[in-house]
């Protein structure tokens, strides 16, 4: 029986793909405020702003390609039961060829009824308009989980955290919450490897291993080392 792998990833195995990451150092994201893009406030202020926000992230993304740290990784469901657990909502661990991939923060590709959270619609083209409605009649939006509202898939998330053989933190500064939260779920005897250049904040506890590089190098190394040892 295949150990199970969990790794939490973030913005910085996406950036090195060519993705803006989503909170830069002044800041801002693409030039705009988090709260004008990414909340529900914002939405409700002006939606025509956020749509389009939205639609040329979707353009990026679309035209980004999966880069070794997601090749890696997908690589690794060969000796391992992997299930990626990210904050990203770009589509390249799944590009990658990732089977298992938990949104935490919802899927760009996708587009949901302003009112009725659960009519969510995989999208035909790259842009949502004002106009176009869900089939109750209201206006659609990005299926992205903005700040101040629920995180749907966090419960799945703990429990997958909390039954890993081996756990691995990936491009993120675990600074956003609950995401963030997620490593207090793993188990005390699971081996974690945090693999980021910046050394994010975590909880001195046994088995932490540190790899100080970006994510297209450092996972294929640590994923290298947890094959020869599997």
């Amino acid at each position: 029986m295949k150990k199970k792998l969990v790794a939490l990833t973030g913005a910085g195995i996406s950036a090195e793909s060519g993705l803006a990451t989503f909170r830069g150092a002044d800041g801002l994201w693409e030039g705009h405020r988090i709260e004008e893009v990414a909340t529900p406030e914002g939405w409700a202020a002006n939606p025509e702003l956020v749509l389009e926000f939205y639609n040329q992230r979707r353009a990026a993304a679309r035209a980004a390609q999966p880069n070794a740290g997601h090749l890696a990784l997908a690589a690794l469901e060969q000796e391992f039961d992997v299930v990626v657990v990210t904050q990203n909502v770009d589509d390249l661990h799944e590009r990658a060829g990732s089977s298992r991939v938990l949104h935490l923060h919802g899927k760009l590709f996708e587009s949901r009824s302003s009112y009725f959270d659960q009519l969510v619609y995989p999208m035909s083209s790259d842009r949502i308009e004002l106009g176009d409605l869900c089939e109750q009649g209201h206006q659609l939006r990005p299926n992205i989980v903005w700040f101040g509202e629920a995180v749907p898939m966090m419960e799945q998330a703990m429990e997958e955290a909390a039954k890993a053989d081996v756990f691995l933190v990936i491009g993120t500064s675990l600074q956003v919450y609950p995401a963030a939260g997620l490593v207090s779920y793993v188990p005390s005897n699971c081996p974690i490897y945090i693999i980021d250049p910046q050394q994010p904040p975590v909880s001195a506890r046994r088995n932490l291993h540190f790899v100080l590089e970006p994510a297209s190098t450092g996972v294929p190394r640590v994923a290298a080392e947890l094959i020869r040892n599997a």
